[in-house]
């Protein structure tokens, strides 16, 4: 573990990727769980990936920031966050703390911000700092000291991987942001002026300053967009900076030192209660073989924990005493061709009922790809679907 590195958390970014990346998930009592154990996933992978002596996971605080105060429409063509979200939000916080993490959620400014002062004073200070996040935003803050990395697809970027991504480097992502624009942060950048032609002119003129004083001889449309853009550049400049020196006195004790963010180790039986309440079966047996069966019935409130070699026992007593199936027929087939492909299409068509599974690279459901689809009409006949074999010949 690297006494001198910080692990930052975008939680707010990430809570609405997990949201709408994982399938309409209920716990016991009915209340959605999709959210939640996404977070909690990720949360336990970064640690094991990234060890770290300090962290903290950032969530944008409710209410306005000085943001909507210095333009009005800021956000202003967000949708409300769907109420299945919203009711995970606190049980969201509970497990990050349960997990051993230091949340961060500060009024009047945005995660981000938190998140950059926080990259800033401790970059400063000499510490390795990682953020974990797929805001491209964020890239403003990326240098010798500070990386992004992205969970869910596997993407790091430091200063070299930032140029390649976006074509310009991390001091000169805030110009390519008030240039592009932001349709979800309700920002308009130059009108018609894509990721190319941004980068482009950083490149050939150096800065957003050098292509606002070029804008007079800028011929075309690209030319007359610039030069109509030209008044408001400066305010979105300002929007889309990440603001690094916030105060966050009274919000990390002890600020500007970081020891009030030090990991902390898993509260075993408040988790092992919190995957419980929530339905969280894997994870509550990943935990239980590492804290004991004492502190699971604890947890469980008076529950018996089944542990899994007395599962594999019972369904082998139930196996052995259910009636044997009579044999069929069986034939299954590998669909390689389109004409085997529109065959088992009109057998879907005509069936009365079809079983569809999905084979995955992974069990992990944030970052597992489909890689083919299997099928059946019938008992005995069932078909797979290859998508994304990776072989010889494939």
């Amino acid at each position: 573990m690297s006494e001198k590195t910080l692990l930052l958390v975008d939680g707010s970014s990430y809570l609405y990727r997990a949201y709408h990346a994982l399938p309409d998930l209920r716990g016991p009592a009915g209340v959605p769980t999709g959210a939640i154990h996404g977070l909690v996933a990720m949360m336990k992978r970064l640690r094991e990936q990234h060890p770290a002596a300090l962290g903290a996971c950032v969530f944008d605080a409710k209410g306005p920031t000085f943001r909507d105060g210095w333009y009005a429409e800021y956000k202003a063509n967000r949708a409300s966050m769907p109420p299945d979200l919203a009711l995970q939000i606190e049980p969201i916080h509970e497990a990050v703390k349960l997990l051993g993490w230091p949340v961060l959620s500060v009024p009047g400014i945005e995660a981000d911000d938190a998140i950059g002062t926080l990259a800033t004073v401790a970059a400063k200070a000499g510490f390795k700092v990682i953020v974990s996040t797929g805001d491209k935003d964020l890239a403003q803050l990326v240098n010798d000291h500070v990386t992004l990395i992205n969970t869910m697809s596997n993407e790091r970027l430091d200063a070299p991987a930032v140029l390649a991504k976006f074509g310009v480097p991390p001091d000169r992502i805030i110009d390519y942001l008030t240039l592009v624009g932001d349709t979800v942060d309700n920002l308009p950048g130059v009108n018609k002026v894509g990721p190319k032609t941004a980068a482009k002119w950083i490149a050939e003129y150096g800065s957003l300053e050098g292509v606002m004083a070029a804008a007079a001889t800028m011929k075309g449309a690209a030319g007359e967009h610039l030069r109509a853009a030209l008044d408001w550049l400066p305010q979105g400049r300002r929007l889309v900076t990440v603001v690094t020196d916030c105060d966050l006195a009274g919000h990390v004790p002890g600020w500007p030192a970081f020891e009030s963010l030090a990991l902390g180790g898993v509260d075993g039986p408040g988790l092992l209660g919190f995957y419980e309440r929530f339905g969280f079966k894997s994870f509550k047996r990943e935990l239980e073989a590492v804290v004991g069966d004492a502190s699971a019935g604890a947890a469980g409130q008076g529950a018996a924990a089944v542990s899994p070699s007395q599962e594999d026992t019972e369904a082998h007593t139930l196996a052995a005493h259910a009636p044997a199936a009579p044999p069929i027929a069986t034939h299954y087939e590998t669909v390689l061709t389109f004409e085997a492909l529109d065959a088992w299409l009109a057998k879907i068509d005509t069936a009365a009922l079809t079983a569809v599974d999905t084979e995955t690279d992974s069990l992990d459901g944030m970052r597992a790809q489909i890689v083919g689809i299997s099928i059946s009409v019938q008992p005995g006949e069932a078909a797979y679907i290859p998508l994304r074999h990776s072989y010889a010949g494939a």
